[in-house]
């Protein structure tokens, strides 16, 4: 079967890589020539473990090809994924104008039947909207099918989650299109992949209702982290007393300076919108935004709390992006952390083993390093913004003597306060108790 993927962004060259892995013909077509040329030497336009093998592998295999012709994208595909960017607009609501212009480009084009297949994540009522968009602008009527197949897939792991996801949603009006995009799954049926066929303002509701929930169990379990602060009690222990409750689960309750990311902070915005549109107030989303963005500054405030003042002082930063093993930066709490440092008049000097040149461009006030030792050079403080896997294990002996003063302010309870501690450094984490050096 052939299938062309509209977007070579994160989720549209995922996607495109690993239905080529699943043995498909697949055409991933996007209008930026300069990226198409990239891509088509296997260049990937962003950092994320294993993609750039399974794109070469591809290429090579004559399985995974790229345009920039939306004709031919259309004409050789039964199946079109739409995956182009759905942008939050200041109001919080998502744009689609990039979905309706490619619906418009789908329609000029189509000569037989199509399976239209929406990746993005959209508002419900975003199938109908895409149906109009493509009748209105078909040459002569042709029939075809709206597919929403909302993918899930977390950064640093998305190639894993393509592969062996924990379900696939199918929402779709008729039984040809549900036939045929279970087709394209086969391959799952091997692990016995759960399929959630249903309708489409269903399917779409879904990605949007998942998303938001995680965000508020990540600004639950901060509510709770700045409690157990204030009472002396240990939020990391609470968290897995919590999560060792089937019910509850212990995914999402690990506190830290907030969520960040492509998703959460957009889906919740949209949902928040789309109930606001609906005349339904999805309070508990409007908290779990709020709680976040709070979070992110009662970080500033802990650091300074921490060396008194901030104000001519310098904290090494470790970590940029919003999670290990990505380089996105998009609403990464370490932006607005770092930001409300350099303001306070703290010089900042901090590593990131993939976001560092991106960081350096939206915050050329920072320094930036090339290791956690260099960034932590004469610093009053070192702070953890990201759990990368190679902070996990930091020489102290060697920071030591680097550092003006030994602090260290874990933002992601790394590491365990006892241990730190003994070997000498002030020990500050969130929602555990304070650790002094011994």
């Amino acid at each position: 079967m052939h299938i062309s993927v509209i977007g070579t962004g994160y989720v549209g060259l995922v996607t495109g890589a690993c239905f080529a892995e699943f043995g498909l013909n697949v055409i991933c077509m996007d209008t930026d020539a300069k990226r198409i040329g990239k891509l088509e030497k296997g260049e990937v336009p962003f950092y994320e473990p294993g993609i750039t093998e399974l794109v070469a592998e591809g290429i090579r295999d004559g399985r995974l090809t790229f345009t920039t012709d939306i004709a031919k994208a259309v004409d050789e595909a039964l199946v079109i994924f739409i995956a182009v960017g759905t942008p939050s607009r200041s109001d919080g609501s998502a744009d689609l104008s990039y979905v309706e212009e490619v619906g418009r480009g789908i329609a000029r084009h189509m000569t037989s039947y199509k399976v239209i297949a929406t990746k993005s994540t959209v508002p419900v009522g975003t199938g109908e909207k895409v149906r109009a968009v493509i009748t209105a602008s078909q040459k002569n009527p042709v029939r075809f099918d709206i597919v929403s197949n909302p993918e899930f897939l977390r950064e640093g792991s998305a190639i894993e989650d393509f592969l062996r996801p924990n379900r696939i949603i199918i929402g779709a009006d008729g039984a040809e299109a549900v036939a045929i995009m279970k087709d394209l799954y086969r391959p799952l049926y091997l692990i016995e992949t759960p399929i959630v066929i249903t309708d489409i303002p269903t399917a779409e509701m879904i990605k949007y209702a998942s998303n938001a929930f995680l965000a508020t169990k990540v600004s639950f379990i901060n509510e709770i982290a700045n409690l157990c602060e204030k009472v002396g009690a240990d939020v990391q222990i609470v968290s897995k007393g919590m999560g060792l409750d089937h019910r509850i689960g212990s995914k999402f309750l690990h506190a830290g300076p907030g969520f960040g990311g492509s998703c959460f902070p957009k889906d919740v915005a949209a949902l928040i919108q789309t109930g606001d549109r609906a005349g339904s107030e999805m309070q508990i989303a409007k908290a779990a935004a709020a709680v976040n963005e709070r979070q992110k500054l009662a970080m500033v405030g802990k650091i300074e709390r921490a060396l008194g003042s901030l104000k001519g002082k310098t904290v090494g930063v470790l970590g940029l992006s919003f999670k290990p093993n990505t380089n996105d930066l998009r609403e990464a709490p370490a932006l607005t952390i770092i930001e409300g440092l350099l303001n306070a008049g703290c010089a900042v000097r901090a590593y990131d083993p993939a976001a560092l040149e991106e960081g350096s461009k939206l915050l050329p006030k920072m320094t930036p390093c090339g290791d956690p030792y260099e960034a932590a050079k004469g610093s009053d403080a070192l702070v953890i913004l990201t759990e990368w896997n190679q902070f996990r294990n930091l020489e102290f002996d060697r920071l030591k003597t680097l550092m003006r003063q030994p602090v260290l302010i874990d933002l992601r309870n790394v590491y365990e306060p006892e241990r730190v501690a003994g070997m000498g450094f002030r020990y500050v984490s969130v929602g555990r108790p304070e650790r002094t050096p011994k």
